[in-house]
C-alpha cells in the first residue's frame, strides 16, 4: 500500500469514526428526549382528564343547585310538611273538598345523594275539579312525580275517585342557595287547562245507572193504597252510608262516612259510636280486599260490637262490616 492509498484508508477510517461516534452521541442524546417527550404526552393527558373531571364536577355543582331551588326545604321534616301544606292548598284551590282526602306520609327512602319523601294521596269529588287537581299538581314548579295514578267511576254521576302518589326529593347533603317563591307556570284558567275540558264534557268515567222501573199502577177505585203518600218516609239503612275517608290529620285518626240518601257527611274518631258499635282505631295495613284477592285495601274502620271486633273497608258501606278474625288482628288491638 503506497503512501496515497494510506492517507485514502485513514480519511475514510477517519470519516467512519466520526460517524460511529456521531450516531452514537444522537441516540445517547435523543433516548432521555424521547422519554421526556413520552411522560409530557402522558402528563397533558391527564392533565386534560383532569380539566374535563373539574368541568363536569362544576357542571353537575351547577345542575343540583338548580335543581335544589325547586325542592320543598333541606329538611326532611321542613319538606313533608311544606309538600304536605301545598297539596292541601291545591286540593282547596282545584274545587274540592278537604275532608273527602286522606294524605298518609311516605318515607323517607335514601337514595344517592339524596332521600325520597311524599303523601300517598286519595279521595274524591266532581270530575272537572279532579282534572283541576292533576292539571295543577302536573305544573307545580317543586321537584316532584306524580306515579300509580288511577282515576275510578264514583257513587253519583260526575263524580269521580282518585289515587296516587305524590314524590319529592330532599338533598343530602343540601348545597347552600339563595331560595325565591317558585312561580307557577300554567293556571287553571290558561289554555293548556282548556285542551283537557272534552274529558269533562264526555263524562267518560259516569258509572252505569239502571233505568228506573215504571210507575206502579194507581190503585183500584174503592181499594185502599198499601202506604200513606203523605206518609213518613222510611230512614235509610246502613247499606245508605257509605265510608268515604279513612284521613289521618295531626296524629288523630279520621272517619268520614257519607249519607247517600241526604248527601251528607259526619266525621268521627276512635271512642265515638258507629255501625253499633264503637270506633276503636283506622287500621292504614295493605292487606287483600276481602272478596276480591287480586285488589288491595290500603286501609279500613276497626269496631268493636261487644266482645267482637269488626272491619269496614273504605269504600264500603256499614253493612259491608265484616267480622274479624283473630289472625287478622293489628298489632295495636293486643292493648285494646
Amino acid at each position: 500500500m503506497n503512501a496515497r492509498e494510506k492517507v485514502l484508508a485513514g480519511v475514510v477510517g477517519g470519516l467512519v469514526g466520526v460517524f460511529v461516534a456521531g450516531y452514537a452521541l444522537y441516540a445517547l442524546i435523543n433516548k432521555p428526549l424521547k422519554e421526556i417527550d413520552k411522560r409530557t404526552a402522558v402528563l397533558r393527558e391527564k392533565l386534560e382528564k383532569v380539566k374535563a373531571e373539574k368541568r363536569g364536577y362544576f357542571m353537575a355543582e351547577d345542575q343540583v343547585k338548580a335543581m335544589t331551588l325547586r325542592t320543598f326545604a333541606d329538611t326532611i321534616d321542613q319538606a313533608s310538611a311544606k309538600s304536605g301544606e301545598m297539596l292541601t292548598r291545591t286540593i282547596l284551590s282545584s274545587g274540592l273538598q278537604e275532608m273527602e282526602f286522606t294524605r298518609l306520609p311516605l318515607g323517607p327512602r335514601r337514595l344517592k345523594g339524596a332521600n325520597e319523601i311524599g303523601w300517598s294521596v286519595q279521595g274524591e269529588g266532581p270530575l272537572a275539579s279532579v282534572v283541576n287537581l292533576v292539571f295543577q299538581l302536573q305544573e307545580s314548579p317543586w321537584l316532584h312525580r306524580i306515579e300509580s295514578l288511577t282515576v275510578t267511576a264514583g257513587d253519583v254521576p260526575g263524580a269521580v275517585r282518585i289515587r296516587f302518589r305524590y314524590l319529592t326529593l330532599v338533598m343530602d347533603p343540601a348545597p347552600e342557595v339563595q331560595r325565591t317563591e317558585l312561580a307557577v307556570a300554567r293556571s287553571i284558567d290558561s289554555n293548556e287547562r282548556r285542551l283537557l275540558d272534552s274529558l269533562v264534557d264526555r263524562d267518560i268515567l259516569r258509572p252505569y245507572i239502571k233505568r228506573p222501573p215504571p210507575p206502579a199502577p194507581p190503585p183500584a177505585s174503592g181499594g185502599s193504597p198499601s202506604a200513606s203518600p203523605g206518609g213518613p218516609a222510611a230512614p235509610p239503612g246502613p247499606e245508605s252510608f257509605r265510608i268515604v275517608s279513612l284521613s289521618e290529620w295531626q296524629g288523630q285518626p279520621e272517619i268520614h262516612v257519607r249519607d247517600m240518601v241526604n248527601q251528607k257527611t259526619a266525621r268521627y274518631k276512635p271512642g265515638d259510636s258507629l255501625a253499633g258499635g264503637t270506633v276503636v282505631m283506622v287500621d292504614y295495613r295493605p292487606l287483600p280486599m276481602p272478596g276480591n284477592s287480586g285488589l288491595q285495601s290500603f286501609s279500613r274502620v276497626l269496631l268493636k260490637i261487644g266482645t267482637e271486633f269488626w272491619a269496614i273497608e273504605r269504600g264500603k258501606t256499614l253493612a259491608d262490616k265484616r267480622r274479624l278474625v283473630p289472625s287478622e288482628f293489628p298489632a295495636e288491638l293486643a292493648t285494646k
